[in-house]
């Protein structure tokens, strides 16, 4: 047992929340070490103690030329963003026992009875405050580490001026410890608040609640970030992804006068940056939702976008009386993309191009044998899977997106 450096995690309620276990390995060690709020919990301890605050380089140091048994304290679960992880990568776990507290993240959700597995989890004391507020803006759950510099009321108060006010917020503080408390209301209520230093602030996102569009002083001719449209909730993926939406509208070969038809438009995405292209042309959102067809309308007012027609209505019937497209965009799931292509076929131009975008590889193989065996089609293929830089708490990892498909047929 004294080879190793045991990582304890308190909780809020100090000695009582220990099992007996930590608390005969605390009282044996020869050395504590840990922050002075963590050593105040143990007034008992007869050894050696050692204060450390943030500075992680010297706990570091502190602990690789400690002797006898060791043991540091740690808030919650160590192994949470938290003192263990660092000193294991820095000093290499075999050196290490673990033993965790139920981390005051894991209280938060509990108390709320929330999951936590998709949530963003954030601290602002270490994240940009720009960046923590741009993640919220999309997310369905987030849990929040406030700081003495934005607590609860600053945080609400910054995302209120966003307009980011579409959340349930929770503000759960002292938990674990008799005074604990958990206060439920809108994130307006909480702008007037004053909270315990030790809080951690849960939001949970109102139903089909759409995103606060992100501002943007430029807004770019395509490859708009996916943030800057209006989207739906809770049916996200309207928008195709900015770097698939790239692809396939260069792919489409689109003119200053071009007439687009972009089937299935869900929040407008294609139809607005092929009408941004397409400036004396004409791009028509086709979309059968009328929640859906409600977002074209404000996304194109927000881009400023006069040419992009929105057209409410169901296949193919929608399309009847619309001038023949140049260039088509097909967006949709299952086998409805190879019915729109079949259906939409005979009115594309000689020489344009219909570009459709697919998540499954069924759908792929089906479009394709529609293509060649029966449209007499060469289609080309690309598969395009991305993988974005996720800042979570202080640690950068990729997240990959599910793969997507785009299909392209030139006519004649």
């Amino acid at each position: 047992m004294n080879s190793k450096i045991w990582i304890i995690g308190i909780g809020d309620d100090g000695a009582a929340g220990l099992t007996k276990q930590a608390s005969d390995l605390i009282h044996s060690a020869s050395l504590l070490i840990g922050s002075a709020l963590l050593l105040e919990k143990f007034p008992e301890y007869q050894g050696s103690r050692e204060t450390v605050g943030g500075d992680l380089d010297r706990l570091a140091n502190i602990v690789d030329r400690a002797s006898g048994l060791t043991v540091v304290l740690a808030s919650g679960d160590p192994l949470f963003y938290g003192t263990a992880r660092f000193l294991c990568d820095r000093l290499g776990k075999d050196r290490f026992e673990v033993l965790p507290h139920v981390s005051s993240m894991q209280l938060a959700f509990a108390r709320v009875k929330e999951s936590w597995d998709e949530a963003y989890l954030t601290n602002v004391a270490s994240q940009p405050i720009e960046r923590v507020v741009e993640r919220i803006r999309s997310a369905e759950k987030v849990g929040v580490f406030t700081s003495e510099e934005i607590p609860p009321a600053r945080l609400a108060e910054i995302l209120m001026a966003k307009g980011i006010g579409y959340f349930t917020a929770y503000v759960c503080e002292n938990l674990g410890s008799p005074d604990e408390r958990v206060t439920r209301c809108k994130l307006s209520d909480i702008v007037n608040q004053k909270f315990s230093p030790l809080n951690v602030m849960v939001l949970v996102r109102q139903k089909g609640v759409p995103d606060q569009p992100a501002e943007s002083s430029r807004i770019r001719l395509f490859g708009n970030p996916d943030e800057v449209f209006r989207q739906a909730k809770p049916k996200r993926e309207l928008v195709t992804p900015c770097e698939v939406r790239s692809i396939a509208l260069s792919e489409m070969k689109l003119r200053e006068t071009s007439i687009i038809w972009d089937i299935g438009a869900g929040s407008g995405s294609v139809s607005i940056e092929a009408a941004q292209i397409a400036r004396h042309g004409k791009a028509y959102a086709i979309e059968m939702d009328p929640e859906d067809y409600e977002l074209i309308l404000e996304n194109a007012a927000r881009f400023g976008v006069e040419n992009v027609v929105p057209v409410l209505g169901e296949a193919p019937t929608a399309w009847q009386n619309l001038p023949d497209p140049e260039a088509i965009f097909v967006g949709g799931t299952g086998r409805a993309v190879t019915d729109l292509v079949e259906q939409a076929w005979p009115r594309l131009q000689s020489g344009g191009c219909l570009v459709a975008n697919m998540m499954s590889l069924d759908n792929v193989v089906a479009l394709q044998q529609l293509l060649t065996h029966k449209l007499a089609v060469e289609p080309q293929l690309w598969m395009i899977q991305i993988s974005r830089g996720n800042c979570q708490m202080e640690r950068l990892r990729l997240e990959a997106a599910n793969p997507t498909f785009l299909v392209k047929a030139t006519k004649g």
